[in-house]
């Protein structure tokens, strides 16, 4: 078994309530990209597909392994890996590490990040949400 920092045992109402929360985070990422000028700081919309990841990730492992990480989104990735095991496609692993290593630097760091970032990992974020619905149909 992967160790998975720390986590906590969920039930299936969570996996839905990540579910639509991370379909909304997704939402608005969209909305702030749409409204975004060149030149404009792109971290309110990482910070949003940062969150919609998160939500996401938090869906499959309630889903897939009814527990959830907690506190460390580091930790995040390993812990739909021990969730889904060989489920888990190395690019939406991979996916989710590139979107997740933002986090810091666009929820807590004092530097702007261009828009063409913000884009590249909202694209990104497509890509993990449309895996991530279908694994969550998954029985």
């Amino acid at each position: 078994m992967t160790r998975t920092g720390p986590a906590k045992s969920v039930d299936g109402p969570f996996a839905k309530g990540r579910l639509a929360n991370a379909r909304a985070y997704l939402e608005a990422a969209e909305a702030a990209a749409m409204l975004a000028q060149p030149g404009d700081n792109a971290n309110p919309i990482i910070s949003h597909v940062v969150n919609a990841a998160i939500a996401y990730t938090d869906a499959l492992t309630a889903r897939h392994g009814g527990r959830v990480n907690q506190k460390d989104h580091a930790a995040a990735v390993k812990a739909l890996r021990d969730a889904l095991g060989n489920r888990l496609p190395k690019a939406q692993q991979n996916r989710l590490s590139k979107i997740l290593k933002r986090k810091d630097e666009a929820q807590y760091g004092a530097r702007h990040a261009p828009l063409t970032r913000g884009i590249e990992l909202l694209k990104e974020l497509h890509e993990f949400a449309r895996w991530a619905e279908a694994a969550l149909m998954e029985a």
